[in-house]
Formats: C-alpha cells, structure tokens, sequence
C-alpha cells in the first residue's frame, strides 16, 4: 500500500493487516456464505445468495467455467467442496 499521509502509523497497519489477510477473510465470508445457502429456504434470497457465493468464488482464484458450473447449477455439495478447498488453501477444484 503507498504511503498516505492521511492516515497514522496505527492505522497504516491495519489497513495493511487486511490485505495482508484478505484471502482468509474471503475463506472465512466464503465458508459463512455457503452455510447460508443451506439453510436458506426463500427462493429470492437464494437467488441473492448464489450471485454473492459466485462473486466470492472469482474472488478465492476460482476459473470462470469452473464458477459458472458450481453456480449454474446450484449443487450446494460441489460449493461445499469448494469451500473446503478454499479454507485448506487450495484452488477451488475442477468439476468439469
């Protein structure tokens, strides 16, 4: 991050904290978002929840066929393998 003299020296580190961590923090709304989508029952909200899981899975390194598999057909057993591969630290795996 460039040095912005808008923030202090504590404030500098947090900011770089965050993105220092920033693929946990997706792992972990990752993970929270696909228990969501389980328990969801409301169709318009898991129409809302599938769009986020997809934008969440770009954001974990997942390809774009491989997201659009997943999400398209909304198997909540190929997203929770996803999910665990992304908390191990791992690509989201290919399910084509």
């Amino acid at each position: 991050m460039a040095k912005r003299p808008d923030l202090t020296n504590y404030q500098r580190k947090i900011v770089n904290r965050y993105y220092e961590h920033q693929d946990s923090i997706y792992a972990t709304k990752f993970a929270e978002l696909a228990t969501e989508i389980v328990l969801a029952t409301d169709a318009k909200k898991l129409d809302t929840l599938w769009k986020r899981a997809r934008e969440y899975l770009i954001k974990c390194g997942g390809e774009e066929p491989i997201v659009a598999k997943i999400c398209d057909s909304r198997d909540s057993k190929l997203l929770a393998q996803a999910v665990s591969a992304v908390a191990a630290g791992k690509p989201v795996p290919k399910f084509l």
